[in-house]
């Protein structure tokens, strides 16, 4: 037997080394404040970096994520923007240059620290709603120039609203538990079993432009699930598809499938881009030299093993042209879903030729179809496709006001046992309340 001497310095060594290892978190989780520092003058920095790091803020979504866009939309990058979280409600923060309320006071060293280790400048950790995961990968030139171009911008003085984050998940210390386990600091090191153009593209998606950060499911913390990569996720109402291999659609993402959908808003075999993906393409990559997105797109095509797939494109793309083509010329009478279709729909989706025809998308061929939830197709029925979306001159109107639920639920049951050869959906009609319920109403249009 143990003599309760031994126990008590059994007891005794355990407390000392749970003291040691308190004492050492609290070490990594506090950090000092950075001094603040008097705004620098837009003058200080050369018009070079500021053009740079104009490009760079663009591809990574800077004023996307730090713009107002519920109620009173705000001004950009003057913070505010609603990220709702498992957790609660995340409002973005002011990154104009403003003294008070922005980072007009951030030195380069306390801008570096936040985007590398999730630190602001008073030594608070940063709530990973904001992407430092990725940042982190960027090069000290790269966050040099989006540095200088955020103190080049116009001072707005804007407070955001409080999160509604609850206990314990409002307490910033307990972040530096989150980073232990899931930041991975320090800029991107280049992969020497790849080519340059690879390793540009890894570079991009991993860390600027952090592709992941949408299209990986999260885990119970929160985070990217690490044997998940790209294997899609829900995200602001919409699902982000599979980016990797198990993309379910029947043809290939290929490297220029990819690069003419982040490039131009539509793929030419699948679709154009709507919802979350509108900003990123229009807002952002289209503001990147062309071989940044040509990158990414090599970077991509080669996740999704897009050469080992694509021989059997030839044969899925028939078939789904056929699907177009029986619409057209068989007759529907007997079938009301597929009379609804017609009636709503085949104007603008038939396709009758080998190929679909760009800005008439295949919806054989749509990611929508092919998830495993309907709600992108029916976000796109209700939503439509505006100007400033997808395809430049290509618009889709909304048919929030023209379907009900039923319908919704008719024109998807219909799509996708004629269009996939996958198990139907079930709960269309609650699935499609659901969807219109996360929509404002659009305005009627009047009447003549």
């Amino acid at each position: 037997m143990i003599g309760r001497t031994a126990i008590l310095r059994l007891a005794a060594g355990a407390v000392g080394l749970g003291a040691i290892a308190g004492v050492g978190f609290l070490a990594y989780a506090l950090h000092p404040a950075i001094a603040p520092i008097a705004p620098p003058a837009a003058t200080s920095f050369s018009a070079e970096s500021i053009e740079r790091g104009r490009v760079l803020a663009a591809g990574g979504y800077c004023a996307e994520c730090h713009t107002r866009r519920d109620g009173q939309p705000g001004i950009p990058l003057a913070g505010d923007y609603a990220m709702a979280t498992p957790f609660g409600t995340i409002y973005s923060s002011n990154i104009t240059p403003d003294a008070q309320t922005g980072i007009g006071r951030w030195s380069l060293a306390a801008f570096t620290r936040a985007m590398r280790y999730g630190v602001s400048r008073d030594g608070a950790n940063l709530f990973p709603a904001f992407p430092f995961d990725h940042f982190t990968h960027m090069t000290d030139g790269d966050i040099s120039d989006v540095y200088a171009y955020l103190m080049a911008q116009k001072p707005v003085h804007s407070v955001k609203r409080e999160n509604t984050l609850p206990f314990p998940f409002n307490m910033r210390i307990l972040q530096a538990g989150w980073k232990l386990m899931f930041l991975h600091p320090g800029a991107y090191q280049n992969d020497p079993a790849h080519d340059a153009q690879w390793n540009r593209g890894a570079y991009l998606a991993e860390g600027l432009s952090h592709c992941s950060a949408c299209h990986t499911p999260r885990n119970a913390m929160g985070a990217e699930k690490a044997g998940a990569p790209y294997d899609g996720a829900p995200v602001d109402n919409w699902i982000a598809p599979p980016l990797n291999a198990t993309n379910p659609t029947p043809v290939t993402w290929t490297e220029d499938e990819f690069f003419q959908y982040l490039r131009y808003g539509v793929a030419p075999l699948h679709g154009s881009a709507a919802g979350p993906m509108s900003p990123v393409v229009h807002g952002g990559l289209s503001e990147m030299p062309e071989a940044d997105v040509r990158a990414i797109a090599h970077y991509l095509a080669n996740i999704d093993h897009a050469d080992a797939r694509q021989p059997g494109d030839a044969q899925h793309l028939t078939a789904a042209m056929a699907s177009s083509t029986r619409d057209l010329t068989t007759p529907q009478t007997s079938d009301p879903d597929a009379r609804l279709y017609q009636a709503a729909c085949s104007a603008c989706h038939a396709n009758t030729g080998a190929k679909p025809v760009l800005g008439r998308p295949e919806l054989a061929l749509n990611n929508a179809l092919w998830l495993d939830e309907p709600t992108n197709l029916y976000q796109v029925i209700l939503r439509g496709i505006g100007t400033e979306e997808g395809q430049a001159g290509i618009t889709m109107p909304s048919f929030y006001h023209a379907l009900t639920d039923a319908d919704l639920a008719r024109l998807a049951a219909y799509l996708r046992r004629t269009r996939t050869t996958l198990p139907p959906w079930t709960d269309l009609e609650k699935k499609a309340a659901a969807v219109r319920a996360t929509l404002p109403a659009p305005p009627v249009a009047a009447s003549h």
